[in-house]
């Protein structure tokens, strides 16, 4: 079955479900980055005014501003494939999958190193001032710095070249003379660093998370320590934050990964044009799922989620008189979700208000305010 195209006559059917494809991508990864932005610009002021709900935003704009530049160019490039022959579009093009690709990585490294920073070193926080302020210089020289080296093709020190595909174009990462291999080589360490980097902080975290976690179970309840562990407790907004960052993480690099192994590849053995490929398409869906991570793991769905967690384990204790008498058992603080009072020492959790006196009777309210 056949259909008519205006400029390159007679298609299959076949060939307009796939060029109808980047339009369903570049539509969803619009639309949701847009829905992102919007939920976190109406989240709660203190979410709005920490850094790392202000990197979560960067990374936000960073994919929609990736998804409106580069996937026109590839619609425009399936209409009529002489689109990306243009040396100037085609550079852009290769300048728009280097700054985008190395940003992401760089944004989500950065989140992994602020949640490092808040709960391991929580004095070197306060002391550095790791605010609002502090993540948008922050985002603002990672979008400085990567311009700069991803312009390095197009000043001389590799060449950006159509695809074998015709449908993309990227940095000539096949070629062994010395400046164009060296520029590849520096582009894939840095991204692996970030890789790593990101993988070792966020090991870091989940660490000290449950090392804290069994630590404070294992303490010993006295009356002063009552009201803080409680609030240590009844926050689910660091837990919310740790599965933002592991979830963002684990879809950022999984996305990214392919294309830095094929460039390693391409360097060291002959070049697989359909893994290439595949590569670059597994990049372009990272810009479509990020949004969805940040709308559905928004907080009031997050504690809905964890308030109906406890209330199935409240249900399967109804047994145990002893456990429903004392509120601050150690049982009840190994099963928390919240797991460290550091945390709360490092002034990064959702407090108390300190006009309200916290008692037994009032516990339950307090958590779910």
């Amino acid at each position: 079955m056949e259909s008519q195209n205006f400029t390159h006559g007679p298609v299959s059917t076949n060939e307009t479900q796939i060029n109808a494809l980047p339009i369903f991508m570049f539509a969803g990864g619009a639309i949701g980055n847009l829905i992102a932005i919007i939920v976190l610009s109406v989240s709660r002021q203190e979410r709005k005014s920490s850094a790392f709900y202000t990197l979560v935003c960067g990374l936000a704009v960073t994919d929609l501003l990736g998804t409106c530049l580069a996937s026109p160019l590839t619609i425009a490039n399936f209409l009529d494939p002489n689109v990306l022959k243009d040396q100037r579009l085609c550079e852009f093009h290769s300048f728009l999958l280097l700054f985008f690709g190395l940003t992401g990585l760089s944004i989500i490294c950065a989140m992994a190193a602020e949640r490092y920073l808040a709960i391991c070193c929580p004095y070197t926080y306060e002391r550095w001032r790791v605010n609002r302020r502090f993540a948008q210089k922050f985002l603002f020289f990672i979008y400085i710095s990567h311009i700069f080296f991803c312009c390095l093709p197009a000043m001389g020190m590799s060449r950006s070249e159509v695809q074998r595909s015709g449908t993309w174009c990227f940095i000539n990462w096949g070629k062994h003379e010395p400046v164009p291999a060296s520029y590849s080589v520096m582009y894939g360490v840095v991204s692996l660093l970030l890789i790593l980097g990101t993988i070792v902080l966020n090991l870091a975290v989940c660490g000290a998370l449950l090392l804290m976690r069994q630590r404070t179970a294992q303490r010993p309840v006295t009356r002063a320590s009552v009201r803080q562990r409680w609030r240590a407790l009844s926050s689910a907004a660091e837990t919310q934050m740790i599965a933002v960052l592991v979830t963002t993480s684990v879809v950022v690099l999984a996305c990214s990964a392919p294309l830095v192994v094929r460039l390693f590849a391409n360097l060291m053995m002959n070049k697989y044009p359909d893994a290439d490929l595949a590569a670059i398409r597994i990049a372009s869906v990272n810009p479509i799922l990020d949004p969805w991570i940040y709308i559905l793991l928004r907080r009031s769905l997050f504690r809905r989620l964890l308030r109906l967690s406890r209330r199935g384990r409240s249900t399967r204790r109804s047994s145990s008189p002893a456990t429903q008498r004392n509120l601050f058992h150690p049982e009840l603080m190994r099963e928390s979700h919240v797991f460290t009072q550091l945390m709360c020492n490092a002034n990064i959790m959702t407090q108390l208000p300190a006009t309200v006196e916290f008692t037994p009777h009032n516990a339950e309210s307090l958590c779910q305010s």
